[in-house]
């Protein structure tokens, strides 16, 4: 060899080329980072699979524990409506002595002493009754409301406004926010 060819490397020949790309070591680096690639996308696929499948699932009992809650709610104000009925409808086949009771009342003798004690009992069963929620409604004078009251009659009357209550006929009654029964008025024309 001259000192010419020595001094200046060859350029690689195509053979040189095929040779190396021949050679065990790259080919294995190239199959092991394809493979590589290949489990990271395969990974990645399924972690995105699982937290879909995590996503749907913490929806699903969220929804349920949502469904849960309206449910007991429901319940509770089915066991109150169902208990202010009972309450209801006792409270008002007690209204009739109650009103019995009050006509005697303002009827009453006052020389006789066992009055006294029937003005006793008319206030122990008033006490009970506003003790379970029971109030008056309070319609003298009131502007007249169907809501709370039944006219029985409508006349001209002096010192009235038209549609204003007269006279109270019955007393009505209410138990919490709910009319058990209406009060039965006079109304002024």
């Amino acid at each position: 060899m001259s000192k010419k060819e020595k001094s200046h490397p060859t350029k690689p020949t195509t053979e040189d080329k095929a040779e190396e790309a021949l050679a065990p070591e790259t080919n294995l680096e190239n199959e092991s980072a394809f493979e590589e690639t290949s489990i990271l996308a395969d990974l990645e696929k399924k972690l995105a699979e699982a937290e879909a499948q995590a996503d749907e699932y913490k929806d699903g009992w969220q929804r349920s524990v949502a469904d849960f809650q309206n449910y007991r709610k429901r319940v509770e104000a089915e066991k109150v409506d169902t208990y202010q009925n009972a309450v209801g409808s006792i409270i008002k086949q007690y209204l009739p002595i109650l009103d019995d009771m009050e006509r005697a009342l303002a009827a009453r003798p006052t020389d006789l002493p066992w009055v006294e004690g029937i003005e006793l009992i008319y206030r122990k069963l008033q006490f009970i009754l506003e003790a379970e929620g029971l109030k008056r409604i309070e319609a003298e004078g009131q502007k007249f409301d169907p809501n709370f009251h039944e006219a029985i009659q409508q006349e001209p009357c002096d010192g009235y406004e038209s549609g204003q209550v007269i006279e109270v006929i019955r007393n009505g009654y209410l138990l919490g926010e709910r009319v058990i029964r209406p009060a039965m008025v006079r109304v002024a024309k």
